[in-house]
């Protein structure tokens, strides 16, 4: 747990006695795969129990100087991991806004959703031991290419990834899990998500244009998803759900198993910012301001219909939101559509423009809850991009 400028050490608390022993051993493993596990229950009595030691109710840590040294840890002074074993990997395509400007981009306004799209959370499966914790740099991809843009008869050639791009999401990890062959229903879902993190999930656009068909992503998706280190819970989330860009999902009704009696999302506010190489800005440029709210499939309704065949979900498993994508061109949630398919370059400073990542970019994205007082951060989201490797295949 991150408070402030301090990483609180939730084993020391736990050897110190400060949780309830029910779930207590689960705080001293390497991983919270078990603590994931251990249900809304645990998880909401372990938030209650460090507010209480931080807002001074429970007094015992501000009293004792050795726990204090023990627990409380500099952000900067700590080394950051995955917050979970990750079994499994999902990545779904669920902002309206987002599917709709690719959709335009590739078959026009009039049929820029397909007919599948407002029924259910399209997703796939993709690559979870590629999935790595903010600051991990990542090597721009090679893989096989179409030869000819406008004649895929003509074949491929082998080469690095000439359109690196970016992804603005956010992930969900899973608690408890569900037995094979019996579905969560809508009205479980909460009790199995544990929490969410910043997703980047990386993409290389004309990788993906060559191989997509018939099966959909492959190589150009499994390069690396970049999440951040820190899982807010929903309890923490709580007081900032609010509606969906959709408002409502009445044209058409989604089937019974889909209907959500409290659909919404949460307000979280999120930016990407690119820092070339050579900049001194330390947060880079801001090219994209968007919210999470811009979901049209939530993040039930994307669990739900996960296992609506059966599928078993396990402790730690963790699902993509799809690229988030606002309504105005400064919230869009990829290089893909902040340029438009690379007919329009995005301004970072004078003199320094992009329409997909260079070698030595980093992407920062960061998100944050904000209201009436009460702020909660997710963190940061960051990756370098670099060159891709000289050899032969």
């Amino acid at each position: 747990t991150a408070i402030g400028t301090k990483a609180v050490d939730l084993k020391a608390l736990a050897k110190a006695g400060h949780f309830d022993a029910v779930y207590a051993d689960t705080l001293a493993e390497t991983t919270l795969n078990a603590f994931m596990a251990a249900g809304r229950g645990a998880w909401r009595d372990a938030r209650e129990r460090l507010q209480a030691l931080f807002s001074g109710s429970n007094p015992a840590l501000q009293s004792d100087a050795s726990l204090q040294a023990a627990v409380m840890h500099e952000l900067s002074t700590v080394t950051m991991h995955l917050p979970a074993t990750i079994g499994d990997y999902t990545d779904f395509y669920s902002s309206r806004e987002h599917a709709t400007n690719v959709g335009t981009m590739f078959r026009g306004a009039d049929n820029a959703l397909q007919p599948n799209w407002l029924h259910l959370p399209v997703g796939y499966h993709g690559r979870a031991s590629s999935i790595v914790t903010s600051g991990t740099a990542v090597r721009r991809p090679r893989g096989q290419l179409q030869k000819d843009a406008t004649d895929p008869k003509a074949g491929s050639v082998f080469g690095p990834c000439r359109l690196f791009d970016f992804e603005l999401e956010m992930g969900a990890f899973v608690g408890p899990g569900n037995k094979l062959g019996d579905p969560i229903p809508m009205a479980d879902a909460e009790q199995h998500i544990f929490g969410l993190v910043l997703m980047n999930d990386w993409s290389a656009r004309d990788i993906q244009k060559w191989e997509y068909v018939p099966l959909g992503p492959f190589t150009a998706k499994n390069v690396a998803t970049t999440i951040s280190p820190w899982v807010v819970t929903l309890d923490a989330l709580e007081a900032f759900r609010a509606p969906t860009s959709a408002g409502s999902q009445t044209d058409p009704e989604p089937l019974p198993y889909l209907r959500d009696p409290t659909y919404s999302s949460y307000d979280v506010k999120l930016t990407v910012a690119i820092k070339p190489a050579d900049s001194k800005e330390p947060d880079g440029y801001v090219v994209s301001r968007s919210n999470y709210t811009h979901m049209y499939w939530n993040v039930k309704q994307q669990l739900v219909h996960h296992t609506v065949t059966g599928c078993n979900m396990q402790p730690g498993d963790c699902y993509g939101s799809g690229t988030i994508s606002g309504t105005t061109p400064d919230s869009f949630g990829s290089m893909l559509e902040l340029s438009w398919k690379g007919s329009k370059p995005v301004q970072l400073t004078e003199g320094v423009e992009r329409k997909f990542l260079a070698d030595g970019d980093e992407v920062i994205i960061k998100g944050h809850c904000e209201k009436d007082g009460l702020r909660v951060g997710f963190g940061e989201c960051r990756g370098v991009v670099l060159p891709a490797h000289t050899s032969e295949a």
